[in-house]
């Protein structure tokens, strides 16, 4: 079975004028017209609620192997430029809009958003009902489906045989599938500051940005890096990114930042990154329902109090207590940060140790901007690290030169009378 389709010509923008079938897992169907590429593709079934940032959904790694329904009514509207992809490619496996923008509009659009699915092999289709989709998803959780259009349109039962037979989002590993084959170095700008190895298990392309922006020079590693390739950046700081797939079958990230946790080095985790933290920390994970994805998530800092509306992309959680510390092969932990529509953890930090995580996505291109600071906490954990080791040096130097040659530091006449 394919997740992708060649595209199909001659269809006017806005959309095709055929027939299009949205079959989900439990028998649902919703009838459409076709939009982007014309054929069949299957994936988990999610809704993004964001009004915005339709390019850099398409292209988050971290929707591999998923087919998106947006909530906002209309799609499209200005367009597709080349500035805001995410990625070097678009990952969803398929779209679901309910008005197709008939004409795009924007000074920095290049091509329309249906030119661009379909240029892409995205198979997709605009379907009057997403209010219906939505609240369907909402009381049934996420769940397989299959858009079928042009020539793979076929009897009801046959297509939904065919949706049963796709894998499940449980127990899929794919942060190897869509991670960064080689290494590659995000420079700094202006002056360097700080250098950070970043594990690339599904990354977004803002935000070795954020950190570039803030004089770090990123090195963006594969997802199958080791705690030894880490730590033989001598970093000054881990980050481990976003990514897709199950976080239970994720093995090999959780034993790198194991070992990078047994070095000390300063580490920051956003969204899959969040989930490896949690399971290197002895804390499972779950599934979530019907998962949170859009850019108006109210997440609060449990610490502070403040509440900052985030954007998020996940279905998978952290399972742990949300009240107090709790003991970890590291020492203290707990829960920094808890959406409030749920109450699902959306942040970890470690007491005692330069350590923590975040469930959602502060670099947040689209926007809004509301936690882009914790880029900064990052930092100043990579600073005082750097001024605790320089302070610890200082220390060894002194003990070292007191129990040298005590004699090295007397003058030549109390030598004489020693």
């Amino acid at each position: 079975m394919s997740e992708r389709s060649e595209r199909a010509g001659g269809r006017p923008a806005g959309g095709g004028t055929g027939t299009a079938v949205l079959v989900l897992e439990d028998g649902r169907v919703f009838h459409g017209t076709p939009y982007g590429a014309e054929g069949e593709t299957f994936g988990e079934m999610v809704f993004n609620t964001g009004m915005t940032g339709y390019q850099e959904t398409l292209t988050d790694p971290s929707y591999h192997r998923q087919i998106v329904a947006m909530t906002a009514p209309h799609i499209g509207n200005t367009g597709v430029n080349d500035a805001d992809p995410e990625s070097s490619r678009v990952w969803v496996a398929g779209y679901v809009v309910r008005e197709p923008a008939r004409v795009h509009s924007n000074w920095r659009a290049t091509r329309s958003l249906d030119d661009y699915l379909a240029d892409s092999g995205v198979v997709g289709i605009a379907i009057p009902g997403t209010r219906a989709l939505t609240r369907h998803l909402r009381e049934r959780g996420a769940m397989r489906a299959g858009i079928f259009s042009g020539g793979a349109v076929a009897p009801v039962e046959e297509l939904l045989e065919r949706v049963r037979l796709s894998p499940s989002m449980e127990g899929a590993d794919l942060a190897e599938q869509v991670s960064t084959a080689e290494p590659y170095v995000v420079p700094a700008r202006g002056a360097k500051k700080y250098t950070v190895a970043a594990v690339d298990l599904g990354i977004k392309s803002m935000t070795p940005q954020r950190m570039a922006e803030r004089g770090c020079e990123v090195h963006v590693l594969p997802a199958t890096a080791t705690a030894a390739d880490i730590l033989a950046l001598d970093p000054d700081g881990v980050f481990f990114s976003n990514g897709p797939g199950d976080p239970a079958t994720a093995d090999g990230p959780v034993e790198a930042l194991r070992g990078v946790l047994d070095a000390g080095r300063p580490f920051f985790g956003i969204c899959f990154g969040n989930q490896i933290f949690g399971r290197a920390l002895g804390l499972g994970t779950y599934k979530l329902r019907y998962g949170h994805r859009g850019v108006n998530q109210p997440v609060q800092d449990r610490r502070t109090g403040k509440v900052e509306i985030s954007a998020h992309n996940h279905g998978f959680a952290v399972q742990a207590p949300l009240d107090g510390a709790f003991d970890t092969p590291y020492g203290p932990a707990e829960v920094s940060h808890v959406n409030l529509n749920d109450d699902c953890v959306e942040g970890l930090r470690l007491v005692d140790r330069p350590a923590f995580s975040v469930q959602y996505h502060p670099e947040a291109a689209a926007g809004p901007h509301d936690s882009a600071g914790l880029f900064d906490r990052f930092c100043a954990l990579m600073e005082q690290s750097r001024g605790r080791e320089s302070a610890a040096a200082g220390e060894g130097r002194v003990v070292r030169a007191a129990g040298e040659e005590p004699g090295a530091t007397m003058s030549t006449e109390t030598k004489k009378n020693a």
